[in-house]
Parts: structure tokens; sequence; C-alpha cells
């Protein structure tokens, strides 16, 4: 069984991009715009994460705190400002945002060119057709995808499946997986006789957020398990009062695994990485590089 390090892997993208961008010492300062709405602790931690990872590698970052009792409107000429400003070549919107507000309108206001995050119907839709490439793909699968590269697994002709249909990530990873020519088969909360589907899987990719869901008589010996789960679960044993877990009962299902990721320290870090090279990509293509 081979754990795999998203954090080492992030890490290896994070130094080639900082040298890549130390090296050409392009004039023009790259630049990401974020917009958190409302005060959520979740949100708070992952665009730190962010923008942390923004000062290692150069690139500027400009953050816009909205309130939650902001609106539709509001949000749309913040969004507006940065499609219109030079100096800004990638726009993400930290999600979720709150119930009142139209998410589909928003992310749709994002300009295609700058949306890094890969939400645009443009970009989902180039993403689901044959013969065509989106400018990007949402952070979380393309990480996904980028660790079964590092680790050289097969992809191709082998059974995948994918527990949950999100737009942020079961949809755009079963799509990824399927560009690459897998046979995916997509469950969600709705699927019946769950452990029938996860048992044929070569790939298992599960992102739901419900703690310890997938069991270790879920999983076929030999399968890579991709966790894309972050659950607190308290713990007056830690410092912090809880520790984090994923969607996979860890401990039991790697001990027939092939590959697994762990939470934390798995997809997390790569979620990241991605932005940021999303980010670098956009600032090349609006800037003919």
């Amino acid at each position: 069984m081979v754990i795999i390090d998203g954090k080492k892997v992030s890490n290896k993208i994070l130094n080639e991009i900082e040298e890549e961008i130390r090296r050409k010492n392009w004039k023009e300062k790259i630049g990401l715009g974020v917009i958190i709405i409302g005060i959520r602790k979740d949100s708070s931690v992952y665009v730190r994460k962010k923008i942390e990872a923004c000062d290692r590698v150069g690139i500027k970052s400009y953050k816009i705190e909205l309130k939650t009792t902001v609106t539709n409107e509001i949000v749309c000429k913040e969004i507006e400002k940065l499609n219109e400003n030079d100096d800004i070549h990638g726009i993400l919107i930290q999600l979720p945002i709150p119930r009142h507000l139209n998410e589909e309108k928003i992310l749709r206001k994002i300009n295609y060119l700058k949306d890094v995050d890969g939400f645009h119907a443009n970009n989902m839709g180039y993403l689901a057709m044959e013969r065509r490439e989106p400018l990007f793909i949402p952070c979380t699968p393309l990480g996904c995808f980028e660790l079964l590269k590092e680790y050289k697994i097969e992809i191709e002709g082998k059974e995948v499946v994918v527990i949950g249909k999100s737009n942020i990530v079961g949809l755009p990873m079963a799509l990824i997986m399927m560009k690459e020519m897998a046979t995916v088969t997509v469950c969600h909360k709705m699927t019946k006789n769950i452990e029938e589907h996860t048992k044929r899987a070569d790939i298992l990719i599960v992102g739901v957020g419900v703690g310890h869901m997938v069991k270790k008589d879920w999983v076929k010996v030999g399968a890579v398990v991709i966790d894309i789960g972050i659950n607190v679960l308290k713990d007056e044993t830690r410092k912090r009062g809880y520790r984090l877990i994923g969607d996979v009962d860890y401990e039991n299902v790697k001990e027939i695994s092939s590959y697994i990721t762990p939470v934390p320290g798995g997809v997390g870090p790569m979620t990241v990485s991605m932005l940021i090279k999303n980010t670098l990509k956009s600032y090349k293509n609006l800037n003919g590089y």
C-alpha cells in the first residue's frame, strides 16, 4: 500500500511555479482576486492558505470581503471591477456562498478568461465535450488527476467510481475520468446498494462530506482510493478540540488499497497548488506568453 502524499506533490508544483516566475521576471505582476462572502471558519482558512500560496510564489492577491447580507447586484459589481482590472488575471469566489445569493448568476459573471476556479459554464461545457479542452478545470478534481499522474496510476480502461455529483467536485471529476477513457459510475444520495458499485472500482473517488462513510467492505482489494472529504470530528484529546477526518475509513481501508490519500495531507494541498497553476496559466493567456 502506498500513501499518496499530496503535500509533497503540491510543494513540488509550487516550487516549480515560484522558480518560473522568478526566472521569467515578467514586467507585469500576476494578480489574483478573491471574493469571500460572510464569515465561515472553513472558508477563512481556505482563503488564508490560498493567499499564503500566492505570497510564496510571487503572485499579488487582492481579497474582497463582503457581508453575509450582500445582494447579488453588489457581488456582481465587485466581479465586474475585477473583470475590468488589467492587474487581475484570476478571479475566484470562495464557495459556499449564502443561500439567498444566486450562485449560477454570480459565477457566470466572472470573465471566462479569468475563471481560474473553472466553474464558468464555458469551462464546464468544454470539459464535458469530446475534442474540446476547457481553459481551466476546477481545482480540486484537477488536483486529484495530477496526483494520479504523479504516481503513474493508469486510468485508461479502468473502472472508476465517483461518489458525489456536485458541480465543484463530483461532476468535473467524472468528466475528467471519461476524457481519460475510464469507465465511470457516479453514485449519489439516491443510489441504491452503493457498495455494489464501489466494490467494482479500480479507482474510487469520494467527495460527499460524510465522515468515514466508505468502509473497508465497500472497497475492492487493490483499489486506488482518493478521499476528497474533509470533516471535523470532536476530539477532546487534541489541543484544538477536534481532528479532521475524510469520507473514507482510512485506517481500515488502507489495509486493502494499493494507493490511498490521507486526510489531511492528501487532496487538500493540491487544490491550492492547482489554483496557483491556473492563475499562472491565465496570466500567460491574457498577456500572450
